[in-house]
Order: C-alpha cells, then structure tokens, then sequence
C-alpha cells in the first residue's frame, strides 16, 4: 500500500489523536491547535473528514458532534513512509546502509533489537541473511 506523506494540518490532527489515545471531537483538536496559531472550526473540521474518508480515523457520532479516533498507529504510518521509500530505491541494500550510517547509536541499537524479536529463534547474526 502506497502511503502519502501527511500534510501540514493533517499530520497536527493526527499528532493530537495519537497523542490522547481516546475518541476527539474537532472541537477539542482546535482549542489546542488555537494555543499555538489560529485555525478555523470548518477548516479541522472538512481535513478530520478527509482523514476519515483516507482510512486514517474512524469517527462515532457523540450528541451532534463526530469524536473521531486513529485506525492506525503512528508507527504504522512512519514505517509505511519508510517502506514507500525503500520501494523508490533500485538499490534496497544501499538505502538501508545508509539509513543505519546516519542513525544514532542508541536508534541502531532499537532496530538491532527489533529485527532480533522479528526473528525468534534465529541465532544473532543470521537476521540479514537470505533477502
């Protein structure tokens, strides 16, 4: 599945779903997008529905009111955009060395780790092997 990038006021609606981990209602998402910059009702409210209508919320009627909730997690999506960009490499190999060169010592580590609980039962070492 090909996965667009979010835009601007998508990815700061998403950021809020995640982040409260319960249903929201577009009123909620801009009070506190209002903290920061000004935005209007109609406007969250027409980019909430487009979300809805992409597949990334869900949405209940809650009195008048639509609380909308994530169908899929942000580390869904992040590794979706990382599997879009790999799959725009002629050389997957590469891409990935890259990737890992210019990674933190504690993030190599986490993807270390990762592909050892990916792979149970492979002893260390093997996990690239065989692609």
């Amino acid at each position: 599945m090909r996965v667009r990038r979010l835009g601007e006021l998508e990815a700061e609606i998403m950021d809020r779903v995640w982040l409260w981990e319960r249903p929201v209602s577009v009123r909620e998402v801009v009070d506190d997008i209002n903290r920061r910059r000004k935005v209007a009702y109609t406007t969250v409210m027409t980019v909430a529905d487009i979300l809805y209508r992409k597949g990334w919320l869900s949405r209940e009627k809650s009195g008048r009111a639509w609380m909308y909730e994530a169908v899929r997690s942000r580390e869904e999506y992040t590794a979706a955009l990382t599997q879009d960009a790999l799959g725009d490499s002629q050389d997957r190999r590469a891409a990935l060395l890259r990737f890992v060169e210019v990674m933190s010592h504690e993030d190599v580590e986490a993807l270390d780790e990762a592909l050892r609980a990916a792979r149970p039962g492979r002893p260390s070492g093997e996990a690239g092997r065989g692609r």
